[in-house]
C-alpha cells in the first residue's frame, strides 16, 4: 500500500483512539435524543480494532523479523513498545465483547463484568500511553523542521499539567475505580488535554530514541 493510505489510516486511528478516550461523553451530547451513546461506542471501538488489524496486516513483516536478527537496546525498546499495543489491544476488545450492551450481546457473556470494566480502563490508558510512544518512534515522518518541532515540545509541556490534572497516573494504577469526564469543562479542553498528552510520551520517545541512536554509534 502507498504512504497516503498508510498515513490516512495512521490518522483515522488516532482520532478515533482521542474520540473513544472520551468515554461516552462526547456521543452522550451530540445523539442523547436519537441515538445510544453506548451503541455508538461500541461500533467505534469495533472499527478501531478492524483498522489496527489492517494496520498489522500491513505491517506484517515487522512480525515475522521478530525472531531474526540481533537486538540492540533501541530494537528492544520497539519491541517491548509495539507488544504493548498489541497487548493493550488485546485486552480492549476482549473487555469490550464483555461488558457490550449492543454489539456483542448475541454471545450471551453474562459474567465477569466487574474484571471487564477494569481491565478495559487499565487497557485503554495503557493503549494511549503505548500508542503515543509508538508514534514517537516514527514521528519524523510527520513532523519536520525546528518550527513544527518547536510546536510539538511545547505541547508535549502542556501534556506534563494535563497528565496530572486529568489524573492519568490514577487511571494507570487503578487508583480511579470509574472513567470522569467533567464535561463542564468541555469537550473540547478534554479533546486539547488529551493531544497534549499523546505529545508529551511522542516526544519524549523521539527524544530517548534519538539519544539511543547517537550513542549507539
Amino acid at each position: 500500500m502507498g504512504k497516503i493510505a498508510r498515513r490516512t489510516l495512521d490518522i483515522a486511528m488516532t482520532v478515533l483512539t482521542l474520540v473513544l478516550m472520551g468515554g461516552n461523553g462526547l456521543f452522550y451530547n451530540a445523539f442523547s435524543e436519537t441515538l445510544d451513546s453506548g451503541l455508538i461506542h461500541e461500533i467505534l471501538g469495533a472499527v478501531l480494532f478492524v483498522l489496527w488489524v489492517i494496520h498489522v496486516v500491513w505491517n506484517r513483516t515487522w512480525i515475522k523479523g521478530i525472531l531474526k536478527g540481533k537486538y540492540n537496546a533501541l530494537r528492544i525498546v520497539r519491541t517491548v513498545i509495539n507488544a504493548g499495543v498489541i497487548g493493550c489491544v488485546l485486552f480492549l476488545i476482549i473487555s469490550g465483547v464483555m461488558l457490550s450492551n449492543h454489539v456483542f450481546t448475541w454471545l450471551g457473556i453474562e459474567s465477569g463484568a466487574s474484571f471487564a470494566c477494569t481491565a478495559h480502563m487499565l487497557a485503554s490508558h495503557g493503549y494511549l500511553v503505548f500508542v503515543s510512544l509508538h508514534i514517537g518512534l516514527h514521528l519524523s515522518l510527520f513532523i519536520r523542521g525546528r518550527a513544527a518541532m518547536g510546536i510539538a515540545a511545547a505541547l508535549a509541556a502542556y501534556g506534563i499539567y494535563a497528565f496530572v490534572a486529568r489524573g492519568l497516573w490514577k487511571y494507570l494504577t487503578l487508583q480511579q475505580p470509574f472513567f470522569f469526564l467533567d464535561l463542564e469543562r468541555g469537550y473540547l479542553l478534554f479533546t486539547l488535554d488529551y493531544i497534549a498528552i499523546m505529545a508529551l510520551f511522542a516526544v519524549v520517545m523521539h527524544l530517548a530514541m534519538t539519544a539511543m541512536v547517537k550513542y549507539s554509534r
